[in-house]
């Protein structure tokens, strides 16, 4: 499938997609949302991708942010509309997908650029990135579940003054928070990411689908994530990931896995 705003590469069982927007910084508008969903949709369903990296095109950004010429005249119906659908079309697509996804953060990541870093599954940032919650100083708050997951991940305190000073972290100091896990030269991020991505892949892509699952439960309002680790604990046992991971460690060989 061709798609106008990004681009994907696939090597050795890990998927790289692209934002390519360069001349917009990568800013996503409604076409790049919708790009990236039908993207991650089929990727997902690609039992031959076990990993996938997420990261925007050039050295200056992630994502910028959103595209604040398609908005700003919206009413409040249309507002509410695209949170809703912008959240349910990517962002929690995303956090909720079985395959690992890695944000490789190569710049500025701001506004609904974080909101998509935040939402893949963990980042590492590139030594120049800068990131931030710019909203309010346009009169909005984040929209794509910003005003969630940054305090999931760096505590209430700290979000709260990173959205009420619509102020920039450097990726220094976002790995001080936990936002980010690494920091690395900007030429060697992408080449990082597929090294984490490597070490992955190696292991049941079943398993992972049910320990993605069983974390994100915990932060999920009415769900048990006690309970969600247990019956994902026990569902494992009925597939043939655990029969060949537990008879590969008794037969002292590596395990190959099928996602099954």
């Amino acid at each position: 499938m061709n798609y106008e705003n990004i681009l994907i590469t696939t090597e050795n069982n890990i998927a790289t997609v692209t934002i390519n927007r360069p001349t917009k910084l990568n800013a996503l508008n409604v076409a790049t949302i919708s790009d990236l969903h039908k993207a991650f949709k089929i990727l997902a369903k690609n039992d031959e991708i076990r990993a996938i990296v997420l990261t925007g095109s050039g050295e200056k950004a992630f994502v910028a942010g959103a595209d604040i010429s398609e908005f700003a005249h919206f009413s409040i119906e249309e507002g509410t509309q695209l949170a809703a659908e912008g959240q349910e079309k990517l962002f929690d697509f995303i956090e909720n997908l079985k395959t690992p996804v890695i944000a490789a953060v190569n710049g500025f990541a701001l506004g609904g650029g974080l909101e998509l870093a935040m939402a893949c599954h963990f980042r590492v940032a590139s030594d120049n990135a800068k990131m931030g919650l710019p909203e309010v100083s346009l009169g909005v708050i984040p929209g794509y579940g910003g005003t969630q997951r940054l305090p999931q991940l760096v505590g209430k305190g700290r979000a709260m003054e990173l959205i009420m000073t619509a102020g920039m972290l450097t990726a220094t100091e976002a790995h001080g928070m936990g936002l980010v896990n690494h920091v690395v030269p900007q030429e060697e991020l992408v080449a990082f990411c597929m090294t984490i991505a490597g070490k992955i892949i190696k292991n049941s892509p079943y398993a992972i689908g049910k320990a993605i699952k069983a974390v994100n439960a915990n932060f999920k309002e009415g769900k048990n994530g006690y309970e969600a680790e247990i019956k994902a604990f026990g569902k494992c046992f009925g597939t043939q990931d655990f029969k060949e991971g537990t008879t590969a460690f008794l037969e002292k060989r590596k395990a190959v896995f099928t996602g099954k």
